[in-house]
């Protein structure tokens, strides 16, 4: 029977939850997949909060509704797919951001989801908490797959992989020590524009964005925040790319297409700028992450770069389950008592034990117990 690891997140887009369900014997076979859409209500509280002083009762109400909603999708992928219990061996729990700051005087980085609620609900050793055994000695806490990426695709040369959620971050493979960082907004601002001109929680293909030309000015205006040319490692929140943020560069009159079109072009040009000073050699883009099903930023990517661009799905990894697989590798890395972190990508210190281990209580979860 394999030794089957769960991995769970809820990712900086805000749009679902995704289970993988992963055996890694012999590699990282993907047995299944889930994504459950995220309630937009339940998504803006955590917008809200994100970026607003808001109630400490809040942040405990959504670290438990988060925690019961991921215990929900744990339970329903192992009944959909008739999974042995017996065969997991733990789920890896990313959870979801609320805020990053790894950079002030008291570096922190939070995520709800609470684990102890998965683990009693499910009766699964849960591994969870993964950014902050890095911050404490030194790291950024993020970003937390390039040494995932290597196992999946270091047999490439002259490489590298974008994760295009929320906010993109990049991993440079080949050549010895893999590097990554995280380059800027992915999907977020182009998101929440869409949201506040079209109502819609994303731009289709980015079909509003190929609209219209991008405005140079406000790119340029956009290009020189000066966390963006800021040497790696350094990590980004989805909190720090706000459209309270965005409003401070828009002129007055700003044409809502071309301001879509130039988000697109900013998140193109970051990624663009990271690959040219720090994978001038890399030849290959894989692309993963929500922002592959943005043809036109594809498109863009493929127009900057000058590389192959294409979707890690040609190397028989689907973009939009990468991540969940890298928190199930994880969670094994964890219980292996094995580092999942590369720290010269996060500015560590030294390679962390990250996660902290909830076991489940003794006896069977909550309903499952046998009547009679």
């Amino acid at each position: 029977m394999p030794a089957i690891y769960l991995g769970a997140l809820s990712g900086t887009s805000l749009d679902s939850v995704d289970v993988a369900a992963v055996d890694f014997d012999g590699g990282a076979t993907l047995i299944a997949f889930a994504s459950r859409p995220i309630d937009r209500a339940v998504a803006q509280r955590v917008t809200h909060l994100q970026t607003q002083p808001a109630p400490l009762a809040e942040l405990a109400r959504l670290d438990c509704e988060f925690g019961h909603l991921f215990a929900d999708a744990v339970l329903a992928l192992i009944e959909d797919q008739s999974l042995a219990a017996g065969a997991i061996e733990a789920v890896g729990l990313h959870g979801q951001t609320l805020l990053h700051r790894p950079d002030d005087a008291c570096p922190c980085s939070v995520q709800i989801g609470d684990p102890n609620i998965v683990a009693a609900r499910t009766g699964l050793t849960t591994v969870a908490d993964f950014r902050r055994a890095d911050i404490a000695l030194g790291g950024q806490g993020a970003p937390l797959t390039p040494a995932f990426h290597r196992e999946l695709f270091g047999h490439l040369e002259r490489a590298a992989v974008v994760n295009i959620g929320g906010i993109a971050n990049l991993s440079v493979l080949g050549g010895g020590e893999v590097a990554g960082f995280d380059t800027g907004p992915g999907n977020c601002l182009m998101d929440a524009w869409m949201m506040r001109h079209q109502q819609q929680p994303y731009d289709d293909e980015g079909r509003w964005a190929a609209s219209a030309a991008p405005d140079r000015e406000l790119l340029a205006r956009l290009l020189a925040h000066p966390p963006f040319s800021a040497p790696p490692p350094k990590s980004f929140c989805t909190s720090q790319f706000h459209l309270g943020w965005l409003d401070d560069y828009l002129m007055d009159g700003a044409d809502p297409a071309a301001v879509q079109a130039t988000l697109a072009e900013l998140t193109a040009a970051t990624i663009t700028d990271a690959l040219r000073h720090h994978a001038a050699g890399a030849e290959t883009l894989l692309v993963c992450g929500g922002g592959v099903h943005n043809r036109h930023l594809m498109q863009r990517l493929s127009a900057l770069t000058g590389v192959r661009v294409r979707s890690t799905d040609t190397e028989g990894v689907p973009p939009d389950r990468v991540e969940a697989l890298a928190f199930a590798w994880l969670a094994r890395q964890r219980l292996a008592r094995a580092s999942g972190v590369i720290a010269a990508a996060t500015g560590a210190t030294q390679a962390a034990l990250l996660g902290g281990v909830y076991l489940p209580p003794p006896g069977p979860p909550p309903g499952t117990e046998q009547k009679g």
